[in-house]
């Protein structure tokens, strides 16, 4: 699906898009019994699944396999909305606990997850830290997004409701439980935060939330500038596949006796298919990690006849290896030329407009943000204190050496890579020396760092000491 995701809760989604989409609903969990499709429209409506299929102008139309069940219980919502101009968003139905596990849907829940992993650009799912709990069902939908790891994020929602002891259990219990259902050595990415528009319970976390909201807002306004690449990615991973698959195929059509003891034969190969992978990895040079799942496969070569298996053609390979081995090369430099000539696309509306810009912008008046709409020098609060330690250095006709400048900087406890950073964005006239504003100027740097802001690349105007400014230059 162009530029989608998935997103595991309605409400967050009501917090990204600030808008009510057809079909929405909000209660105590799970309240949603659909997957819904939110996707961009000129007007507000509903189109019903069997509708939503046989529609030529969206991509749903393979969903049809898993029937009238299934079909009953999607939908898509289209609304004009600024964010789906860009991206479109999947509502899955709520995960089951307890009892209401033990409830068919009617339909294969994990096939669907599934399908649209596959399909999509980024899976989110979300845990709420004030009711962690990772049911059956949740751990069977998680284990179906195998093969998809690149995609997956985790939030744990609604941190505000627990304090920051509790916070810190909770988190550590979620890790502990993803790890036995994810098998993966790579830790996954997990979003602390509370995404819905209601005021915090607890405010001691407030930077932190900020921060990790940043940054999973960037993650998501970069995929349609990302979708080019991902697109390819998915298209080598696919052909890959298919050589794999032909192999095993042709290899099982081989293997077949022309006239009798087919049946048998089939049952051989079917329980030898462990032996059969290892064969083709050695004799192919294939790695492990292209072949299919074994048990899946098992299951699925039950009930086909392999005897109407198509032999290996070598000429088809020859043209995957030369695909993968020429013309995708030229088709990444071909998008990567596009991606410079092109004007940077990201995601646009609803909850991503309020942290681009103004006094609410994550990090605005901040660390070495702070004073830059203020006409005073916003170190000057802090100068007399600074200057009783500046005159205890001996300064020589108004300025401290390195030397000295170094004894009192290697007090905080910095690095010298970070304390060497601070010292070239403090020495404003480049002379190897400070003067009290530079000195100054310094102490404010490494509380900055201290305090744990990031420093600027280059000296903001607004932090440039007054008597280094130039005559034309006022603060930022």
């Amino acid at each position: 699906m162009q530029d989608g995701f998935c997103w595991y809760s309605t409400a967050s989604q009501k917090y990204l898009l600030e808008q009510d989409f057809p079909g929405m609903r909000i209660g105590p969990e799970p309240t949603t019994d659909s997957f819904i499709a939110v996707m961009y429209g000129d007007s507000e409506g509903n189109i019903p699944g069997n509708a939503l299929v046989v529609d030529p102008k969206k991509p749903f139309r393979k969903l049809s396999r898993f029937g009238n069940a299934f079909l009953n219980r999607f939908m898509c919502s289209q609304l004009p909305n600024q964010v789906l101009k860009s991206i479109s968003i999947i509502d899955s139905p709520g995960i089951l606990s307890g009892e209401k596990q033990r409830i068919s849907r009617g339909y294969d829940f994990c096939q669907v997850l599934q399908w649209f992993a596959e399909r999509v650009d980024r899976i989110i799912l979300l845990f709420d830290a004030h009711k962690l709990d990772i049911s059956d069902e949740f751990s069977e939908a998680i284990k179906s997004f195998r093969g998809q790891d690149d995609k997956i994020r985790v939030v744990l929602n609604k941190a505000d409701q627990v304090d920051t002891q509790q916070l810190m259990r909770v988190y550590g219990a979620l890790m502990w439980s993803l790890g036995k259902v994810i098998n993966t050595p790579e830790v996954l990415r997990v979003y602390i935060g509370s995404f819905w528009a209601h005021p915090l319970r607890n405010t001691e976390n407030r930077r932190l939330f900020e921060a990790e909201a940043q940054d999973l807002f960037k993650d998501i306004q970069s995929l349609p500038q990302k979708a080019a690449v991902r697109k390819l990615n998915d298209l080598i991973k696919r052909a890959r596949l298919a050589k794999v698959h032909a192999y095993i195929i042709s290899y099982l059509k081989k293997e077949m006796p022309s006239v009798f003891g087919k049946e048998n034969k089939k049952k051989e190969l079917i329980s030898r298919l462990p032996e059969i992978y290892i064969q083709l990895q050695r004799e192919y040079h294939i790695s492990a990690g292209d072949f299919p799942e074994v048990k899946k496969m098992q299951e699925l070569l039950e009930t086909c006849d392999f005897t109407k298996f198509h032999s290996l053609k070598p000429k088809l390979i020859e043209a995957v290896d030369n695909m993968l081995a020429n013309k995708i090369a030229s088709l990444m430099s071909l998008i990567r030329q596009e991606e410079i000539n092109m004007p940077t696309e990201i995601v646009q509306g609803g909850a991503f407009d309020g942290t681009m810009a103004g006094p609410f912008g994550h990090g605005y008046g901040e660390g070495a943000k702070e004073g830059a709409d203020e006409d005073e020098w916003v170190v000057a609060k802090d100068k007399p204190a600074y200057d009783e330690i500046f005159y205890t250095l001996s300064p020589i006709n108004g300025k401290i050496s390195g030397i000295s400048a170094k004894k009192e900087m290697v007090t905080s406890k910095l690095p010298n890579s970070v304390l060497g950073k601070i010292w070239k964005l403090s020495d404003c006239d480049g002379d190897g020396m400070l003067d009290d504003e530079e000195f100054a100027l310094a102490k404010h740097l490494i509380k900055i760092k201290l305090d744990g802001y990031e420093l600027p690349g280059t000296l903001p105007s607004h932090l440039v000491p007054p008597s280094h400014r130039k005559p034309f230059q006022t603060a930022e």
